[in-house]
């Protein structure tokens, strides 16, 4: 495995603390593919150790993998191994995420800290957003956004997704925000950071398991190449670095039935509150009650819009390169007759 490193010191041993320059290492396949030009998508692994049971996420983080791959892209799952971040997992590293005791959720904040000490974590939304846009990567598949919690104007508690998302030039493909969060203030926060939000065939801002949260997006897309062509429209006009979000929806025969989910969505707020539980262990937490509650119905959901997640950001990544692609060759001819006629003198 080759690595790209944050200068100047080399790869710290995995299994102690590493040092403060710790480099980043971005696995040969996935490496190749940036040289090479070719679409890459980044994957979280706190849904692999936090959001799916055990053993069934072992062989999904490889069933995301290949839909990937089967839209056109090369997969880069990430996640913090003894103390090295890395960008690609093999086999065995994909196994240690989904079967390690104690592996930490890590959200920007933690990076530093699971850095320094030596520790195995999985990545969120934010911390993998950010580290793909260290590594070069444009594209992000996730399952559902974090966002604005019911009672924020009292506990403050947003998650960390939304400010790293608004200043992270990455497009994220989502189904839409878990349905315990205030999806209208959500939208809003999204809004207010200068994030576009883009429906993908649809009118409708998912909520997860639910293909209609009740809230409309401010855009709509027929495709992975008009996607695409936002994200190359917003580099060459440079206005920001924000990201951008793909809300993909579960087809509506697919979606958990809603008189279920509302009932679970109940129950486990009562079993959140009777537990105490807050912060970064809600959706844990939240999905576990559904994953035990629901007859399977939920695992069954969010293995499916997980899978249609990858395939469709691997579809808009291979697009991204060749969209970009194309756009230089016709900057550089544009320059080149300009030169030739002194237009551009």
């Amino acid at each position: 495995m080759s690595s790209v490193t944050v200068p100047p010191s080399p790869v710290s041993p995995r299994s102690t603390p590493s040092t403060p320059s710790t480099p980043v290492v971005v696995q040969e396949e996935v490496q190749a593919a940036l040289a090479d030009g070719r679409g890459v998508v980044a994957l979280e692994s706190t849904i692999l150790a936090h959001g799916l049971p055990h053993p069934d996420n072992i062989e999904i983080a490889a069933q995301i993998e290949d839909a990937v791959r089967a839209g056109g892209g090369v997969p880069a799952t990430i996640a913090v191994l003894g103390g090295v971040v890395h960008v690609g997992l093999g086999p065995s590293e994909l196994e240690r995420i989904c079967t390690a005791p104690d592996v930490a959720k890590l959200s920007m904040r933690d990076l530093g800290v699971a850095v320094a000490l030596g520790l195995d974590g999985a990545t969120t939304v934010a911390s993998t957003s950010a580290v793909a846009h260290l590594a070069g990567i444009r594209v992000f598949a996730t399952g559902g956004l974090g966002g604005v919690h019911r009672g924020a104007s009292a506990t403050f508690d947003v998650s960390a997704d939304l400010g790293v998302i608004a200043s992270t030039p990455v497009l994220v493909v989502c189904a839409g925000v878990k349905s315990i969060l205030d999806v209208p203030g959500t939208l809003e926060t999204l809004e207010t950071l200068s994030v576009p939000v883009l429906g993908y065939r649809t009118n409708a801002f998912p909520g997860f398991y639910l293909s209609d949260s009740g809230h409309e997006v401010p855009w709509r897309v027929e495709s992975a190449a008009e996607a695409a062509a936002v994200v190359v429209a917003r580099d060459r006009l440079g206005t920001d670095a924000a990201g951008v979000v793909l809300a993909n929806p579960l087809p509506v025969d697919r979606q958990v039935e809603r008189g279920l989910h509302d009932r679970l969505v109940a129950e486990g707020l009562a079993v959140l509150e009777r537990e105490g539980v807050h912060g970064k262990d809600v959706t844990p937490r939240l999905l576990e009650y559904f994953h035990d509650n629901s007859g399977g119905e939920s695992l069954r959901a969010n293995v499916e819009l997980v899978l249609s997640n990858a395939r469709l950001a691997g579809e808009v990544a291979a697009q991204i390169v060749a969209q970009s692609a194309a756009a230089t060759d016709v900057a550089g001819v544009a320059g080149t007759v300009a030169d030739a006629t002194g237009l551009g003198s």
